[in-house]
This record gives C-alpha cells, sequence and structure tokens, in this order.
C-alpha cells in the first residue's frame, strides 16, 4: 500500500517519488501541534494512535534541518521536529474543485493560542539547546555505542587504508606497477603507499603493520579486493541516492572493456538532479558473456534489484557500441523496448550520428573502415607520428597548399569522431598512404618496431579498393544525414528543427535507392579516379572470385559487383537505421521540445505540444490539467516584458524560479532533458564517458581495475570514509578484533574439550 501525504494540497504519494514519510506522533501534545498546524479539521477527532497507524506527512512539511539522513536507506526525524511547511492557498485558485483533505478557517481565538504557544515552544527550545549543548561539552552522547580501545584502533586502521585506496583511484595509479619486463617481477603500489604513510608517522598503520616481516604483504589479495568493493559501493551509492530522487533516469552504455581476457559493458545513467542539473554518471561493468536475452535479464538485474531503481522510470537507452558488438547491443535495445516502451532507443549524444550509422552496418568491409579509423586515431597520438602525416600533406598537396593547410588543421581536432569523418578520410587517404609507408621504411630510425609494424598493416587495408570504394559509398550517403546529425547535436532550437526535419532526409535517401544505378556509376567512378592516384589496382575481392570460381559461375564485372554488395547494402541499412532511431514516438518526444521558450518564440508561439504529450500523460503530476497549463504558459512567455530574455535550453528553463507554478511543464522537461540524444550542457568538464577512455589511457590493460577506474572516474563524487569504515566493518566482521579475540577464545576452549 502507498503512502499518501496527509497535509492539505499535497498529492504526494510514496510509490510517485523517493521522500520520506513520517507517521503522527503518538504523544498526544506532539500529535494535536501537528493537526493544529495541518489545519485539517476533520483530523482533530481521531486520536493520537489513530492518527499514528494510518496518517503520514511526508518530508517537504517539515524543515530540512529536522530531518536526518541516518543511513543511505533510513530518513528520521528529529525529537522536537514540528510540521512547519504547508500550501495552504493553492486551493482558492479554483474554489469549485471539492477537497477530501478540507483546510479548517481559524478563528481569532485559534490564533491568539497559536502565538502562545509558539512563543512557550520557543523558550522551551532555546532552554533545551543551551542544556544540550552543556551537557554535550562534558559528556559523550548516550545513545552513541562506546568503542573499546582495540576497535577504535581497528577503525584508525581502517580509515587509513581506505585513504590510500582512494588515492590511488583519483591519480590513477594502478594496483600493481611492472619494474621489468618479466611479469614475475612485480611491486605492489598499494604496499609502497603503506610503508611511505608508516615512515611518515601513521601509527595506525604502525601498530598494525609493525612486527610484520620483512616483504610479506601486509594485505592479501582477498582484503585489497574487500577495500576496493567497500570504495566502489559507497561512492555508487551517492550517485544512486541522486537517480532515485529524480525519479527518471535513461540508460546509456560504452564500448567493451576487456578485464582479464573478459569483456564488460560500461554503465552510464543520466538524469536531472535536485539542483535541476543535467548529469551523466558512469556506474558499473557489467558482463558482457551470454546472448542477448542474458544480456537483458542481467541489466535488470542490475538497475533493479542491485541499484534499486525500476525500469519502469527508464526513459531513454543508448548504446554506443562498435564492431561485432554494435548487432549485439540493438538486439538488446529491441528487447527493452518491448519490456519497456518508454525506454526509447536514440543515438547517444557524445557520437557524432554518421558514425554510429556506419558502426551499425553489420557488413564486414564496413566494419573493416570502421575499426581502422580507430586505429588510425590511436596511431596518430604517437610522438613524431603527426609531424610525419603533415610532412606527407605538404607533399601530397603543394599544388593546392590551401587544401594542404585546411587538412593539417582537421588533423588537430580529433577529426576521426567528426560528423564530417568520411570526407576528410577521402581527402587525407593519399598522404596517409606515403605517411604509413614513410614510417614503415624508417629511414631515419626514429620509430619503434611495434610501430612500423602498424603502420605496414594500416597501409596494407588502405591500399585494398574494396575499401576505397567503402570510404566512397560511406561519404556520399552519410552526406544526406550529415546536417541532421550536426543539428541534433546542437542547441535545442537545433534539435526541435532537426526532428522536423527527418522526412526531407529518408525523402533524399529514397530519391538515392529508387535511382541507385546513376549514383552508383557516379561514385564507383570517383573510387576509380581516387584508386589510380593512389596507384591501386582496380579489382574484385579475392575471396568472392575463389567462391565464384568453386561455384562454376562466371565473372563478375568489378562495377556491379560493388554496387550489389557495397552500394545497395549500404544505402537500405542507413536507411533502416535512421528509421528505427527515429521512430514516430522518437520524434514526438524531441517535437516536445517546443516547450523551451526560446523554441516557442520561434515558432510565433504557434506550438501544439499538447498533440506529442500523450508519450508522458502518465509522468505528469496533472495530466488533466495539461491543456490548461500549457495555455497559460505560452501566454507567460508571448506577453512577457521587452527586457526579458527568452531562455534557450531545457537548463535555463528548469532553472526559472517560477517553472514550479507551471507542475506539468517541469516534469515534463526533466523528463526531455534526460533523453540520451540531447547534448549535456555543461561543457566546462569532460563527461565521464571521456574521463573513463582517459584513465583506460593512462596504463596497460594488464594494470585496469574495475573498481579503480570506477572511484578515477567519480572524483567530483563526495565520499564519507567514516562510512566505508562502518560499511566494511559491517560486511567483513570477521576481520574485527572482538571477533578474532571471540574466535580464539572458541578454539582454546575446543581444544580443552578435546583434551578432556
Amino acid at each position: 500500500m502507498p503512502n499518501f501525504c496527509a497535509a492539505p494540497n499535497c498529492t504526494r504519494k510514496s510509490t510517485q517519488s523517493d521522500l520520506a514519510f513520517f507517521r503522527f506522533p503518538r504523544d498526544p501534545e506532539r500529535c494535536r501541534i501537528w493537526v493544529e498546524n495541518c489545519r485539517r479539521a476533520d483530523l482533530e477527532a481521531k486520536t493520537s494512535d489513530q492518527l499514528n497507524k494510518h496518517y503520514r506527512l511526508c518530508a517537504k512539511h517539515f524543515d530540512p534541518a529536522m530531518v536526518c539522513k541516518t543511513s543511505p536507506y533510513r530518513t528520521v526525524l528529529k525529537d522536537t521536529a514540528i510540521p512547519t511547511i504547508f500550501d495552504l492557498t493553492s486551493h482558492l485558485k479554483n474554489p469549485h474543485t471539492r477537497h477530501r483533505k478540507r483546510i479548517k478557517e481559524l478563528t481569532e481565538e485559534d490564533l491568539r493560542k497559536i502565538k502562545e504557544r509558539r512563543l512557550a515552544s520557543s523558550i522551551e527550545q532555546l532552554a533545551s539547546k543551551k542544556d544540550g549543548a552543556a551537557e554535550d561539552s562534558s559528556n559523550t552522547n548516550e545513545d552513541e555505542p562506546q568503542l573499546s580501545t582495540e576497535e577504535k584502533e581497528f577503525r584508525d586502521y581502517l580509515r587509513s587504508l581506505f585513504e590510500i585506496v582512494v588515492m590511488l583511484g583519483k591519480q590513477s595509479i594502478p594496483l600493481v606497477a611492472c619494474k621489468v619486463s618479466e611479469a614475475k617481477h612485480l611491486s605492489s603500489n598499494l604496499q609502497a603507499l603503506v610503508d611511505y604513510r608508516m615512515n611518515a608517522g601513521d601509527e595506525a598503520l604502525k601498530k598494525r603493520f609493525q612486527a610484520t616481516a620483512v616483504n610479506t604483504e601486509y594485505l592479501s589479495a582477498t582484503q585489497q579486493s574487500q577495500l576496493l568493493d567497500v570504495c566502489e559501493n559507497t561512492v555508487r551509492e551517492e550517485m544512486l541516492m541522486e537517480v532515485r530522487e529524480s525519479r527518471f533516469f535513461s540508460l546509456v552504455t560504452g564500448d567493451l572493456v576487456d578485464f582479464a581476457n573478459d569483456k564488460h559493458l560500461p554503465l552510464f545513467l543520466r538524469y536531472v538532479n535536485q539542483q535541476n542539473v543535467l548529469r551523466e554518471e558512469f556506474l558499473d561493468f557489467m558482463s558482457f558473456d551470454g546472448d542477448e536475452a542474458a544480456l537483458v535479464e542481467r541489466l535488470e538485474a542490475q538497475l533493479t534489484d542491485r541499484w534499486g531503481l525500476s525500469m519502469e522510470e527508464c526513459r531513454g537507452q543508448a548504446h554506443k557500441a562498435t564492431g561485432t558488438s554494435t548487432t549485439k547491443m540493438k538486439a538488446v535495445a529491441v528487447l527493452l523496448m518491448q519490456k519497456y516502451p518508454l525506454a526509447l532507443h536514440m543515438p547517444c549524444s557524445h557520437m557524432a550520428l554518421n558514425i554510429h550509422l556506419a558502426n551499425s552496418l553489420p557488413f564486414p568491409n564496413v566494419q573493416v573502415v570502421m575499426e581502422t579509423l580507430r586505429r588510425i586515431r590511436v596511431f596518430l597520438r604517437t610522438p613524431f607520428v603527426q609531424e610525419e602525416l603533415d610532412k606527407a600533406i605538404s607533399s601530397h598537396y603543394q599544388k593546392n597548399e590551401e587544401k594542404g593547410n585546411t587538412l593539417k588543421l582537421a588533423c588537430g581536432s580529433e577529426w576521426t569522431e567528426q560528423h564530417s569523418v568520411f570526407d576528410v578520410l577521402l581527402d587525407m587517404l593519399p598522404p596517409l598512404l606515403l605517411c604509413m609507408d614513410s614510417i614503415h621504411d624508417n629511414d631515419d630510425g626514429r620509430f619503434a618496431e611495434a610501430l612500423t609494424a602498424d603502420a605496414y598493416s594500416i597501409a596494407e587495408t588502405l591500399s585494398d579498393f574494396e575499401i576505397i570504394v567503402t570510404i566512397i559509398i560511406l561519404k556520399n550517403v552519410l552526406t544526406f544525414t550529415r546536417a541532421f546529425g550536426r543539428n541534433l547535436q546542437g542547441e535545442t532550437l537545433d534539435v526541435f528543427f532537426a526532428a522536423n526535419s527527418l522526412t526531407a532526409v529518408l525523402h533524399s535517401l529514397n530519391e538515392v535507392n529508387d535511382n541507385i544505378d546513376v549514383y552508383h556509376e557516379f561514385w564507383y567512378e570517383e573510387a576509380v579516379n581516387m584508386a589510380n592516384v593512389m596507384e591501386i589496382p582496380v579489382k574484385v575481392p579475392r575471396l568472392f572470385i575463389r567462391k565464384q570460381r568453386a561455384a562454376d559461375v562466371g565473372e563478375i564485372h568489378a562495377e556491379v559487383y560493388f554496387k550489389e554488395y557495397v552500394t545497395v547494402p549500404v544505402i537500405h541499412g542507413v536507411m533502416q537505421e535512421v528509421e528505427d532511431m527515429f521512430s514516430e514516438t522518437n520524434l514526438k518526444a524531441l517535437k516536445c521540445l517546443s516547450l523551451v521558450p526560446a523554441v516557442m518564440g520561434q515558432m510565433k508561439f504557434n506550438t501544439t505540444e499538447e498533440n506529442y504529450a500523450d508519450v508522458y500523460l502518465n509522468d505528469l503530476p496533472s495530466a488533466d490539467t495539461l491543456p490548461a497549463e500549457l495555455h497559460c504558459w505560452r501566454i507567460k512567455w508571448k506577453h512577457r516584458g521587452k527586457e526579458v530574455r527568452l531562455p534557450t535550453t531545457i537548463h535555463e528553463t528548469l532553472q526559472l524560479p517560477d517553472v514550479k507554478f507551471f507542475p506539468n511543464v517541469n516534469s515534463f522537461l526533466k523528463v526531455l532533458s534526460a533523453l540520451p540524444a540531447l547534448k549535456l550542457e555543461d561543457n566546462k568538464s569532460d563527461t565521464a564517458s571521456d574521463r573513463l577512455q582517459a584513465y583506460l589511457d593512462s596504463m596497460s590493460s594488464k594494470q585496469w581495475n574495475k573498481s579503480l577506474a570506477m572511484l578515477n572516474v567519480n572524483t567530483h563524487v563526495k565520499h564519507d570514509l567514516d562510512v566505508m569504515v562502518d560499511k566494511y566493518c559491517r560486511l567483513y566482521p570477521e576481520d574485527d578484533p572482538e571477533a578474532e579475540a571471540e574466535a580464539e577464545s572458541e578454539e582454546v576452549a575446543e581444544e580443552d574439550a578435546a583434551i578432556k
């Protein structure tokens, strides 16, 4: 049974909010004060026991100083807490509405009594504060459990260890550092930092380890794992508390990460916090084993059973999959939407739409191109490689210096992740091949042997005619979606117009499909010209020819082959992916961005959000009043003063002080803000996915640790070392000194019994 708030004009209930609800007190005097403050005349005749059993008030009616969070899962009131925050006027705006919780009208006598009681209460509270302060200065709180000397020392020791572990995570320091190439010679960074702290005078660690033999590990692998788990879970719980308070969220997954040869999927959650700021946080890694159904089941268990969230509140999903995992993640998205229709599958704002579309095509030649792009991005970060590429660009474009300079500028701006990546790649192909050949030759010996081997491998891939054709087909087909994708990652107004321009994009792609012979002829000619410039032979792939000979089929012309096996599949795949990612429901959601005042102004305040609002009607606090509220919202901004600027983003709109008077609009904007297709508006710092990638790039893959990655990515999340210590003592009581003493005494007793 849900708990309903007994306060007048308050419609909150426990199933719609993570707010705490508090029973009326059993003490008759305190209970009477609660009822008086509520101004509920119908509750005055009830006894304190009846009120305690059947009625609740939510935390919104208490001063925040009166509410204490004793743990992430438990919220209590102070003993002297009195509800003082009530809405006693909003019902007057609609006097014809029936009110079950009728508000009592106060007489002059009632007002006089209330003033007298409040004055007496203030004097009592002031006196009790003075008494309490004097008592605290002389005595410790009797309610707090008294710790023995051994327990205090043990907790100090744990606190020092947690400080070290948190520092390891923050500074990207691996647990184990390789001193030399042989794997058997390893040193523990954790051991070294414990030694350092003991030498610096940490008494808690000294007492624990001063008698330890030289070269002995202070902590076993199990103990290290326990410390890391507690740290990780404590930080995660802080973020999950925010997600639960915000109610709605979207799920975002990253590219696969290998830990000890097992593939893991990074999980991110996007939500709007209590300060109305959009957040996207990294929460955990999840095993990628099993088929699509097993993966969906594991995802649900992770979010619901382990994290205490409800998948019914998930409003979006985005999966940044690459390579062979793309098809699997698309199937996962479909299965999730079948179970939870409002978990809309959308492209992720971190990835250019054209790159997402290319990654989603399950054709080997396209996947080779995308994998080569990722390899080139990593390769160009190596010292001296960019310098070599600049020389190759200058050499190839010596007759067109302007284009050469443009390409050099593009090289320094992460061009492999931009919307125009295939246009830049095509212009870059000849100098890129020259650069790879030069590095492979390594005439001056500047490059390592492993790097020259990589250069040769990339050059072999780029000098394949099938790859050149694939790049040109991708470049030309994705030209039609480039502007659409750029707008989708732009400002709120751009996203709104992108949602309304999808029909034109699909029309252009259909026109190409209907005239595929004409388009392919031009594109194939472009590929042949590029191959001639790069001195690459024009031919059908060797494997295809071998299969044809085995099947005793006649030879096929190269132009016909690439039309059937590259051009047609690519155009069909892109069209299907665009239609899947931007279904009618997805477009309805994006068109609701007209709620943002700047978009309204651009549309001359002639917007019709009501036509698209049915997607989220169940998420609104008062869906039946939505049309009237939207009308008032438009009028407010249409007749604003000339000096009032229209907010241009959801974030700006949510920060307005009077948006709370439009509860449906407020809820609507919070749900829309969490959609994964919309860009994060706080560009001052790196995103969680960027920080995760930075951690992975900072050390060898053998040194990666899931818990330390979690701590490193979330250094901005507050953490309480005392909470970590409490949690460790609760989870692993066998490590507690009292538990150890009890175990020793039990062993002695058993030995005595055996002797007797």
